[in-house]
């Protein structure tokens, strides 16, 4: 008879990682039940949600994450500084872009995911804002499905 080894679920696993740009990549997640902490506490300053930061990724990487933003979506909008080494999901897409995504309100349904929100102005205040300021096509296919999601304060 052989032993089955236990093994802890990783708190966040890349589902994808595709280029944006030359010097971009978008990372979306799909979260593992788990205690390991799945999500950024706070906003980084590098946040494409962050006002400031606009024109820093190019549209071709906001088009591919559209999908995180659409209704009952099962991948997270990733946090850039972690990359796929340290996928957490994104604090600004937790404040201003996950109402509607399915695979946070199922993680919202054992513990609430609390986040710092930074001043009221710094973030955008939906997922389309945030697009059509980095230069997304207004009609774009990947915009389409996409549900503007009432901002959450924490």
């Amino acid at each position: 008879m052989s032993q089955s080894r236990k093994t802890q679920p990783r708190a966040s696993r890349v589902i994808e990682a595709r280029g944006a740009g030359p010097d971009h990549a978008v990372t979306l997640l799909k979260c593992a039940n788990s205690d390991t902490p799945v999500h950024q506490a706070q906003v980084c300053s590098q946040c494409p949600w962050r006002v400031r930061n606009t024109g820093v990724f190019p549209a071709q990487a906001f088009e591919h994450s559209a999908r995180s933003g659409y209704d009952m979506a099962k991948m997270s909008f990733a946090c850039h500084p972690g990359g796929i080494d340290h996928p957490r999901i994104c604090a600004g897409f937790l404040l201003r872009g996950a109402a509607n995504n399915l695979a946070v309100r199922i993680l919202e349904l054992r513990e609430p995911l609390r986040v710092k929100a930074p001043p009221e102005g710094e973030l955008f205040e939906s997922y389309r804002a945030m697009a059509l300021a980095n230069g997304v096509d207004p009609n774009s296919p990947a915009l389409e499905r996409l549900i503007d999601s009432p901002s959450r304060a924490e």
